[in-house]
């Protein structure tokens, strides 16, 4: 179910809000309080850090999360700075092509994927947020406590000069993975699911990958060697490589690991001479989700309500859709619009999405890559032969590109009818 067009505020609606914290100037955070503040509705963000994370991290948008980046204003600066990729396709270890699939199957569509790094779209959208007189950023910002009084709740926050207390008419929980919020509200082991038996380093590169033949997207199939190697970068051969390693190393250990690594996966017999790596990672690769996304006064979103491994983009996207999704609820309970129990209704559509969709799916889109014979994948992969239909099949082709929509859904319909 899409999204539709926000309601023009009524012109003789009250605002029932007064201000919203939001925990954590990550990307999700900062674009909530940019909505929210643009609609009337004062934020206090708070940060634990002094500065914005520059972690290699997801850079793939789909058209859900598109349309939410486009509803805050920032959309046309992430188009220029970042890219639209054209195509996609999975591969063999000796770099043979299994199967593609097409980004721009609808050219003129406005929602289309745009690539652009993560830490890159957090210092964009920081730029419009501080603009905006109904936002207040506080960094060094780290919250210990929280609680509810009457219509109000509250978070205590240590600071270095000590504990500083803030309240609001709600609060929003956008701490990433390790959320504060969601382990003072649900407990220490909350956060159900597991920690898969795999481990991931992601580094950020400048080589061109275009000289093997490399699409702008790049999955290697490989039951030890898989990997993903993405064009990042506008002009200046910037990708992300983030291949297979063995789990429960340290991260001086895989750094150490990683010039082999490159040596044996990639394509051109590369010597860390023949390129430059901006930044390295390890993660773990986690499929979790909260016990549930409400709890009073408090709500979460994105990351601090559920992961998954980072292929298919279905953690960024389904993140920045809770977004979109939340700042709809809260804008009609402002607007007199909608009461209280549209959050409910957030909570609980919002989860199912993850239970339903993004964990299954994303777990799929994971096996794909090293639980099947590449030699075979062609003809046994049920999705792959969906790819295979599709290069003849125009419809099939566009459906595919729109099918990530189903992580939108219009809380509006739940608006009072006028």
């Amino acid at each position: 179910m899409t999204t539709s067009n926000m309601p023009e505020t009524q012109d003789n609606a009250e605002p029932r809000i007064s201000n919203v914290v939001v925990v954590g100037a990550g990307p999700s955070g900062i674009l909530l309080s940019i909505l929210l503040a643009k609609h009337g509705i004062k934020v206090d963000l708070l940060e634990a850090t002094e500065t914005i994370d520059e972690q290699p991290r997801a850079a793939h948008y789909a058209p859900p999360a598109v349309y939410e980046l486009r509803r805050a204003g920032v959309i046309d600066e992430v188009i220029e700075r970042g890219f639209k990729p054209a195509s996609g396709c999975w591969r063999k270890a000796n770099g043979e092509v299994i199967v593609g699939m097409r980004f721009d199957a609808i050219p003129d569509d406005p929602e289309r994927m745009v690539v652009l790094p993560l830490d890159r779209l957090g210092k964009l959208m920081y730029a419009h947020l501080q603009k905006l007189p109904l936002a207040t950023v506080r960094w060094g910002h780290r919250v210990v406590n929280i609680g509810e009084e009457g219509d109000k709740a509250w978070v205590e926050a240590q600071t270095v000069t000590g504990l500083v207390k803030v309240e609001g008419d709600y609060v929003i929980g956008a701490d990433g993975a390790t959320s504060t919020i969601r382990r003072l509200l649900f407990g220490p082991n909350s956060f159900q699911g597991e920690t898969l038996d795999a481990a991931i380093v992601a580094t950020n590169v400048i080589h061109d990958f275009s000289q093997y033949g490399y699409w702008d997207t790049n999955y290697l199939v490989d039951p030890k060697n898989w990997c993903m190697v993405a064009r990042i970068g506008r002009d200046d051969h910037l990708y992300r490589v983030s291949y297979s390693e063995v789990p429960g190393l340290t991260a001086e250990e895989y750094k150490k690991r990683q010039p082999a690594r490159y040596k044996e996966i990639l394509p051109g017999n590369l010597e860390p001479s023949d390129y430059t790596i901006t930044n390295i990672n390890p993660y773990k690769l986690q499929q979790r989700c909260a016990p549930a996304f409400r709890k009073g006064r408090f709500l979460l979103a994105a990351d601090a309500a559920h992961v998954c491994n980072p292929f298919g983009g279905l953690g960024l996207t389904g993140g920045i859709a809770d977004i979109g999704s939340l700042f709809d609820c809260l804008n009609g309970i402002n607007q007199n619009l909608a009461d209280d129990s549209i959050l409910d209704k957030y909570a609980e559509i919002r989860r199912n999405l993850y239970v339903d969709v993004i964990d299954p799916l994303s777990r799929e889109n994971f096996r794909r890559l090293w639980n099947q014979d590449p030699n075979k994948a062609r003809e046994n992969d049920d999705f792959f032969q969906t790819l295979i239909k599709a290069e003849t099949d125009e419809e099939l082709a566009k459906e595919l590109t729109l099918g990530l929509n189903v992580l939108r859904h219009d809380f509006t319909q739940y608006y009072k009818k006028n």
